[in-house]
């Protein structure tokens, strides 16, 4: 669904021989909308590319020249696309998908990335060639159009302040077709009854993700008792899914090696996926119809969110069910449980987060270099943010760079306060 929209996005610019750019956080994520991308854009004259830590020297190389020369239209990739190496023709879009895992830094430096597009060379000769190619290197675009997507919205309250300048829109209800997921929060005693009916959906065709909080055992006590990828995956294959198939993946793995693991999955070839979260977003498996969280209480609401959103994703007759494993041992984790079994609503999973951390604890890990408010409370002040909202379009409406006498001292304690993150207070 959202890489549909992305693209609907980016080919407004192509269509305009524009370039545009979509980030992910992982590159899994990316890797997936490439491929969905490439899939719906089979046969058009549309030049793509991916760009990834992982990507060959040669490769990138390849790839950062036609970003420059324009002979790419659209740009897949994660961080990478930050990089001071990396010059557009004419980034006039660029899309951001899951931006609560980005810093409001790196999505400036993206937009950055645009303001410093070279104009292209003009025809005709100049009587000073120096001159002509001062005006070409000075000359920047306007800031591309910007459009930042998340299946785990944050609370509506908090969006007065962390996207205040932008337009937002939500789309509501399932795809068509789609199935909603039952959600069940049991204790660890239950997890031999929990595996055997998983192997039983197995045993019907359908397939299913155990996610796990691990990649191995650590050497820390206290942690050692965590359930690990791969010491898991060999209990499922020798003991709770005998005859099956069982494969592990995880962020460690390389490139190629992880991508022909999802492939296998995707075709049906392996039953169960034992993974950590590198699977939380970006992986499409319409028969994976069942999913297993151990140590659910050691992931937050958005993770829990967001995992669960893996399954059902199809349009069979099979109810997806998602089971988290968990013994909650203190109060927050208690109530984590309780609100991610009693809605699959994104906005109400947001609200509960914000209420079960507190504002400061929100602010610092899901919206990391934003301010925390010193005066206003979320959502208690609900009206006077709307206030203070309103008050400051009309100031910025009428004096944007505060140089009016009467903003003097707003300007210095702007300045003083913020003058760290001043650039990029329009990047929400």
């Amino acid at each position: 669904g959202k890489t549909v929209v992305a693209l609907y996005a980016m080919l407004m610019a192509v269509a305009d021989r524009k370039q545009a750019a979509l980030m992910a956080p992982t590159e899994l994520l990316a890797e997936q909308h490439f491929r969905s991308i490439c899939a719906m854009l089979e046969g058009s004259n549309v030049n793509l590319a991916l760009l990834t830590a992982s990507a060959k020297a040669a490769e990138r190389s390849v790839i950062l020249e036609g970003l420059h020369s324009g002979a790419i239209d659209i740009v897949v990739g994660t961080q990478s696309l930050v990089s001071e190496q990396i010059q557009f023709n004419e980034l006039a879009v660029i899309v951001v998908d899951e931006q609560h895992r980005f810093g409001v830094r790196q999505r400036a430096a993206l937009r950055s990335r645009g303001e410093a597009n070279i104009s292209p060379d003009r025809s005709g000769d100049s009587p000073d060639k120096d001159d002509e190619q001062d005006a070409r290197t000075t000359e920047r675009s306007p800031s591309p159009h910007c459009l930042v997507m998340t299946a785990t919205p944050i609370p509506r309250t908090l969006s007065l302040t962390v996207f205040g300048d932008l337009d937002v829109s939500t789309i509501k209800g399932l795809p068509p077709g789609r199935t909603p997921i039952t959600t069940r929060v049991v204790g660890p005693e239950k997890s031999r009854e929990v595996y055997g009916y998983l192997n039983d959906r197995l045993s019907s065709g359908e397939q299913a993700y155990v996610v796990v909080p691990a990649i191995d055992e650590s050497s820390d006590d206290a942690e050692k008792r965590l359930v690990n990828v791969t010491s898991h995956a060999q209990l499922l294959q020798e003991k709770y899914c005998a005859g099956k198939v069982v494969a592990a993946v995880h962020g460690r793995l390389k490139r190629d090696e992880r991508e022909k693991i999802m492939s296998r999955f995707r075709a049906g070839e392996i039953d169960v996926l034992v993974a950590t979260t590198v699977i939380e977003v970006g992986v499409d498996v319409p028969n994976a119809t069942v999913m297993v969280v151990e140590h659910a209480e050691r992931f937050g609401l958005s993770q829990l969110h967001q995992l669960r959103g893996r399954i059902g994703r199809g349009t069979t007759d099979s109810k997806p069910l998602c089971v988290f494993i968990a013994d909650p041992t203190t109060d927050g984790a208690n109530d984590r449980m309780k609100a991610i079994a009693a809605t699959t609503d994104g906005f109400k999973i947001a609200e509960a987060d914000l209420t079960i951390r507190g504002m400061g604890d929100f602010f610092g890990t899901r919206q990391h270099g934003l301010p925390p408010l010193r005066v206003a409370s979320i959502p208690e002040h609900l009206d006077l943010l709307q206030m203070a909202r309103r008050d400051a379009t009309a100031i910025i409406d009428a004096d944007p760079m505060l140089e009016m006498p009467e903003h003097a001292l707003l300007c210095r304690i702007l300045l003083r306060e913020y003058g760290e993150t001043l650039g990029l207070i329009d990047v929400g």
